[in-house]
This record gives structure tokens, sequence and C-alpha cells, in this order.
């Protein structure tokens, strides 16, 4: 992947989290920023690391990615964010901690079924792909175990991407971790799309 073609992954990511962040703001009722900082394209075994890495500090959120894409979401929140989207979103005065009732769970899956939905209609409309997010889960157990349903059975192993928002209000900033993982059957399609862009043109033939 050459840096122009991240530049413009970036850049449809950033696109559909804007759109999100609007939609976010008015659950947390306080000016949000949600955008891509970077885009590390990493092998399985590196991702899977870091997953089980947020895992042990972060409650997850996992969204499937179905239709002519193969992927999943991963949505990390800290017990600072638990805290905080309690306290606005649904009134309790609560420490910093990753225990979640019900009420709080639901709220994590509302607002990643927000931001990931947005995230999904985005690269559908400017990849003029047939794809569509399933509805949010919170997994339980090795989520890492979990996600081997995306790696093929042959030795070579999938390009994953992962990448880190950030969550921003008036006072602060907080980083809130969103994953995207591809299989490689995917990602080389998303790239066979991007390449094919007229707005490519002759930067990419150069």
């Amino acid at each position: 992947m050459t840096d122009l073609e991240r530049d413009i992954i970036r850049e449809i990511l950033n696109i559909g989290l804007a759109r999100a962040a609007d939609s976010f703001a008015v659950i947390a009722q306080e000016r949000v920023l949600l955008e891509v900082p970077n885009i590390d394209l990493l092998m399985s075994d590196d991702i899977m690391r870091k997953v089980r890495e947020y895992q042990a500090k972060h409650v997850a959120i996992q969204s499937d990615i179905r239709g002519d894409f193969n992927g999943t979401t991963l949505m990390f929140f800290s017990g600072q964010h638990i805290q905080r989207l309690s306290r606005v979103c649904l009134r309790m005065q609560i420490p910093e901690s990753l225990e979640v009732n019900e009420l709080q769970e639901s709220l994590l899956l509302e607002i990643s079924n927000i931001i990931t939905g947005a995230l999904v209609t985005q690269l559908a409309n400017i990849l003029k792909a047939n794809i569509y997010g399933a509805p949010p889960m919170a997994p339980k157990g090795d989520i890492a175990a979990a996600m081997q349903t995306l790696l093929p059975q042959q030795q070579l192993q999938p390009l994953i991407f992962s990448v880190i928002t950030q969550f921003s209000d008036k006072d602060n900033m907080v980083e809130l971790p969103l994953m995207l993982f591809f299989d490689r059957v995917t990602f080389a399609k998303i790239l066979e799309i991007i390449r094919s862009y007229d707005f490519l043109g002759s930067q990419m033939s150069a």
C-alpha cells in the first residue's frame, strides 16, 4: 500500500467519523471530535497482542462487517469513558471502573453502533460496496482468540489495520481505540477500488 492510498483510506474514515461525532455529541451532551491520526498495517500476531493489551484495560464492543467485505470492528472504552458517559447519559455517579451493569453495557453498545454504523455507511457509499454492520455485542473471554475466524487456513497471514481515534470534549481528550479488521481478500478489494478511482489519476500512473 502506498502513502497516497493510506492517506485516502484515512480520509474516508475521517469522513465517516465526522458524521458519527455529531450523533455521538447528542448522546454525550458535549463537543466531540473523532479523527484518525494514523493507520498501522500489522501482521495478525502483532495485532492480536495489541487486542489483548487493550482488552486488559478496556471494555470491548464488537461489530461485524458483512456483505461484499468481510471484517470486524472493535471499540474499546476505558474506565474514564465509562465513568463520564454514565454520569452524562445515565445520571450515574460512579468511580472509574471496567465493571458495567446492564444499563451501562446498553449505552456502550448504542455508542458503538452509532460510530461503527457511520463508518460502514461511508465505506459503502464511497467504495460503492454492498456492506452493512451487524448489531454490536459485548464479547466475553479472549477476543483475540475469537478473531481467528478472520484468518485464512493457508500459511499467509492477512494484513490487518488498526485505527486509533480520539474522543475530546471541552475539558480534555481521551483516547478511544477503534480497530478495523479485514481479511486479505477484502483488503485487496479495497485497494483495487481505490486504485481505480479517477481522483488518483496521474498520481498513480506516475
